[in-house]
């Protein structure tokens, strides 16, 4: 496998790629790009247009109140959470369709299953995003293209560990009584990545330790 990391740090990428390579063996390359802007997310388009998996990862908007939300900040949010992962879904889905196999895995939040208060900006763009995925998956999936979205809870990330009292907050209101791990969320979202995932179509799997008491 030959994996493509994009980030807007070029530190931060080589550190991951050398990792990347250490625990997998996967040659790892890098681009450095913002995709809030139109040119990061072509540069990536044009470098990745052949690839077989997809997945988005875009850290959410600033928490506001709504009396302070102007029309920036709300461009702001969709050029970040919503019209990144839709055009590079234009770009590499051709290929995908050609060759009778694609992946494609959105991480978003669980924020779209239970609103957030003050994180307007970030559930209302990945709301879009989740009823894109939901219509255009359906259009494509008879070519073996898959493309689902992955709703994180709370993952014991170094931004997690950051938050030091807020966190424990945070991680006490989960009924499993623990955070998440890395490894587990990624385990999810390698199956959705695989052959296997293939019947997967436009869904939206919480990896949350049952936070969201949905009942469908």
């Amino acid at each position: 496998m030959r994996v493509t990391l994009v980030s807007r740090s070029e530190h931060k990428l080589q550190e991951a790629a050398k990792q990347s390579e250490a625990s997998t063996g996967a040659t790892a390359q890098w681009i450095a790009a913002d995709l809030s802007q139109v040119v990061g997310r072509q540069a990536v388009a044009a470098a990745c247009s052949d690839i077989d998996i997809l997945v988005t990862n875009t850290g959410g908007p600033p928490s506001m109140l709504f009396a302070q939300l102007e029309t920036t900040y709300w461009q702001a949010a969709l050029e970040q959470n919503f019209l990144a992962a839709v055009e590079l879904i234009q770009a590499v889905l051709p290929g995908m369709v050609s060759r009778r196999f694609g992946r494609i895995v959105h991480i978003t939040s669980v924020s779209v299953r239970s609103p957030v208060t003050n994180l307007e900006l970030s559930t209302a763009a990945r709301m879009a995003l989740t009823g894109f995925v939901a219509s255009v998956s359906r259009e494509v999936v008879q070519h073996n293209v898959a493309i689902n979205n992955l709703l994180p809870g709370t993952i014991m990330t170094d931004r997690l560990r950051e938050l030091g009292p807020v966190a424990e907050a945070l991680i006490a209101s989960v009924p499993a009584g623990r955070a998440g791990t890395p490894a587990e969320f990624g385990a999810a979202c390698a199956f959705l990545c695989s052959e296997a995932a293939g019947f997967i179509v436009g869904q939206s799997l919480s990896i949350d330790g049952g936070l969201v008491r949905a009942t469908i």
